[in-house]
């Protein structure tokens, strides 16, 4: 196996008003504005290496990609084998909705279950590169356990806020880990006031959605994976459950990249945006056009991955769906329940319930004519069912 390349991280930019940060100590969101920051990367140097060629013979994870991830002394990377999750060809159900060309790429054989194992990767090496003891993260769940996971790999002490309906598996695991839990009777949004506390009065280092720089850049080698199991080409339609939309944003940004770097043309996947119609802010702001989502009242959903009734970075998720000529659409509970179904009875497919509503939305779709079954769709299941014993009784139940 050959060594890998240098990363080509410069700096930080705002992806709102553009102004740059220094990337030599720890940052936050854009001084000037509040919005999220974007790491930014030399990818005329980038380009003389990273290409299909030279990928096959570099580590099976995500940090393959080492031109284009933001840690510059590797030695500080924290990794538990992330990354590089199989692109499954769901022939049953693709033939049952018509679309002979219907992916799954299966991101619940990550680390801690979920790829939220990604992002948290990302941010907890960049962390570790930075020389930061402690760092705190508000979750619905599975963020906090991939959190829990990488801080002690890197020996860190870490400090997980979530509501205390999530479910019981990844609270065990947080605990597990070794990382100091607080429920909150509430939403992702109260967790999140609880860290900022935390932050504010002990110094943490907050690893919120996008509020900090890298768990994006752990998310975006989600669209470096798609463009690798596509031969060099990408998909024609995303289908993405998006909460705080860190993946959908960060395959949006790799897409640029791989267009800087002449690996891509122009031509981009139609990213369609999954909401529950319990808590579904995104949609609701998509159809009327506006660019930024009201909070979305009394969020309430099976799907704790996507019950954030405010997403930090709303304006970018809206500009990718609408850029890439995509749409929102909105299912219900029981429509992900049959869909959790679906896909293990006819794929052999674990999916988690945020998993299993792309399936449900991508149905939704065929079924009014807004998408055209021609097209290669690739579902993205965010986590393995295993975090959802919760649910399966209620899964067995509409199966019967």
């Amino acid at each position: 196996m050959s060594a890998l390349p240098p990363s080509a991280f410069t700096h930080l930019q705002c992806s709102i008003c553009g102004e740059v940060h220094s990337a030599a100590l720890p940052q936050t969101v854009c001084t000037s504005c509040g919005r999220p920051l974007f790491a930014r990367y030399d990818l005329g140097a980038a380009r003389r290496t990273l290409t299909r060629a030279s990928l096959a013979d570099r580590p099976w994870t995500m940090w393959r990609y080492a031109e284009v991830m933001p840690v510059i002394d590797r030695t500080f990377v924290i990794s538990l084998g992330e990354g590089m999750t199989p692109l499954l060809h769901a022939a049953r159900l693709g033939g049952s909705l018509g679309i002979p060309q219907l992916y799954v790429k299966d991101e619940g054989q990550n680390p801690t279950g979920t790829f939220k194992a990604r992002g948290l990767s990302a941010a907890i090496s960049k962390a570790n590169e930075y020389g930061i003891g402690e760092v705190g993260v508000p979750t619905a769940g599975n963020a906090g356990s991939a959190a829990a996971a990488y801080a002690a790999a890197a020996g860190m002490t870490a400090h997980v806020a979530m509501p205390a309906d999530a479910p019981p598996v990844v609270m065990d695991e947080v605990r597990t880990f070794g990382a100091h839990l607080s429920l909150v009777d509430g939403l992702i949004s109260d967790a999140g006031r609880l860290i900022a506390l935390g932050v504010a009065e002990q110094g943490w280092l907050d690893l919120s959605t996008l509020k900090e720089p890298f768990r994006v850049e752990g998310k975006k080698t989600m669209g470096y994976e798609l463009w690798e199991q596509f031969g060099g080409e990408l998909p024609q339609v995303v289908v993405y459950p998006t909460g705080g939309g860190t993946g959908l944003i960060g395959m949006w940004k790799a897409f640029d990249e791989l267009e800087e770097m002449g690996l891509i043309g122009a031509e981009r996947p139609q990213m369609i945006a999954v909401q529950a119609e319990g808590c579904a802010p995104i949609v609701r702001a998509f159809d009327a056009g506006a660019v930024r989502a009201e909070p979305w009242l009394d969020a309430e959903t099976l799907a704790p991955g996507i019950r954030v009734p405010s997403p930090f970075a709303d304006d970018l998720i809206l500009s990718a769906i609408r850029a890439s000529n995509g749409v929102a659409v909105s299912v219900s509970d029981d429509d992900i329940l049959d869909a959790m179904g679906e896909l293990a009875e006819e794929e052999g497919i674990d999916a988690a319930p945020e998993g299993a509503a792309t399936l449900a939305g991508v149905r939704k779709l065929v079924a009014s004519g807004v998408l055209n079954p021609a097209v290669s769709v690739v579902l993205f299941n965010t986590g393995s069912g295993l975090k959802h014993p919760e649910l399966r009784e209620r899964v067995r139940e509409r199966m019967d």
